[in-house]
Order: structure tokens, then sequence, then C-alpha cells
């Protein structure tokens, strides 16, 4: 269930557009790409509804073709999915939703300077949607900018300081990449509380970091989507 890049608060099987730019996002690095398509978010789920700006609604030819694409990606028609979502990006410039969605499928296809830069226009776009700055962050950290990954989960954290998955990805990226242990196991300490179903992965990440000597890292975990 808990791959390592974060999943969680997705609440549909494909993305939907409800609101002019608060679609969210959500897929695992590595996932095969029926797993993928899953974990496509909805418009505003409840996890970031709070936090979401209020927007006009868009025209009905605009969720028509959104809709559409999703359906093809749903379908595993991803070359059409594609097409449809980046013809969006030309007539909806507005929209953050056809960005992370394109940045999903990039980085599925291994394409991860594409994807950043997807994600980067739809955080651009939407600077209120913690998802978007969460997916951000995890193509920052394939791409080895631990700085910039850092910078996105945190800012994803303070939009929305209910979201757990960037406070995952932020204990991870400090535990494997920047090498700051104390604040790693805070992050998963504070990540456990946030996940009311409980996580026996991380929490055996927590035992081993408080038994863990200086010189000793791990190197298999992941981090979620």
């Amino acid at each position: 269930m808990r791959f390592v890049e974060v999943r969680l608060r997705c609440a549909a099987a494909v993305a939907m557009l409800a609101t002019a730019g608060s679609l969210g996002g959500c897929a695992s690095v590595g996932e095969p790409l029926k797993a993928m398509q899953q974990s496509l978010a909805s418009t505003v789920s409840n996890a970031t509804a709070a936090v979401t700006a209020p927007a006009a609604p868009v025209a009905p030819a605009t969720q028509r073709a959104f809709d559409d694409a999703a359906r093809a990606l749903r379908a595993g028609r991803v070359d059409e999915a594609e097409r449809g979502f980046k013809a969006l990006t030309q007539t909806n410039p507005e929209l953050g939703g056809p960005h992370a969605n394109l940045g999903l499928i990039h980085r599925q296809a291994g394409k991860l300077v594409e994807a950043t830069a997807e994600f980067e226009q739809a955080v651009k776009t939407n600077p209120r949607q913690p998802l978007y700055f969460n997916h951000l962050g995890v193509s920052y950290r394939q791409q080895g900018r631990f700085d910039k990954a850092r910078e996105a989960y945190e800012r994803a954290i303070a939009l929305d300081d209910k979201y757990a998955a960037p406070v995952l990805n932020l204990g991870i990226l400090n535990d494997l990449y920047l090498g700051d242990g104390p604040r790693a196991l805070e992050l998963y300490t504070r990540y456990l509380a946030l996940s009311p179903e409980g996580d026996a992965t991380v929490a055996k990440w927590v035992t081993e970091l408080k038994n863990r000597k200086p010189a000793t890292v791990a190197t298999s975990k992941k981090e979620k989507a």
C-alpha cells in the first residue's frame, strides 16, 4: 500500500477537473502505469480544500476536454491523454491540473527534466496547491537537487500541515540525502502522528534511527508521491 512517493489523500482513480487551477495529482515513482493511473488525485480533496484559493468554474468545453484526457489515461491510452493535456495547457494556461498530469506522465516515462518543468509550471499557476509542491519535490530529489526538493516539501507542508506525504518525503530526504538523522526522526514521528492507520515500515525506521550508530546509513527507503 505504501510506496514511497506519496499517494496519500488521493480521492479518485483518475484526475478530474472541477474548478480552475485546483487539480491535484499523486503517483509513486517507479510504479507501473496502472498504479500511477489509480493514484491520480481529484481536484480539491479534503486534504487541499482548505488551502486552495476559490476559482471560477471552468467552461463546459474545457471540462469535457479534461474528462476525455482523463478517460484516455485511465484506459492506458497515454499518448492520447498526453495530447489532450497538452492542448489544455495551450487553451487554458491558467489551469495547473493539466501541467500536473503531464508531469506525472513524463515522470512515469523517465523524462525527469520534462516532468520537473511541468510541475514547476503547475506550482507557478497555482501556488497554493500542496500536492503540486510535493510532486515537484519528488522530481527535484530524483534529479539530485536536494536543496530544491527540501524547499518544495517545506512549501507543501506550510500550505497544509496535515498533509502527511511531504512530511514523510522530507524525512527521507534528511535521512538518506542530507545526513540529518535527528531531523529525519522528528519528521518520521510527525508523519506517524498524521497517519491514523499507522505505518509499520516507518515505525521500523523510527526504531532504527533511535538505535543507529552515527556512521550507519540505510539505503532502502523511498519517497511517496
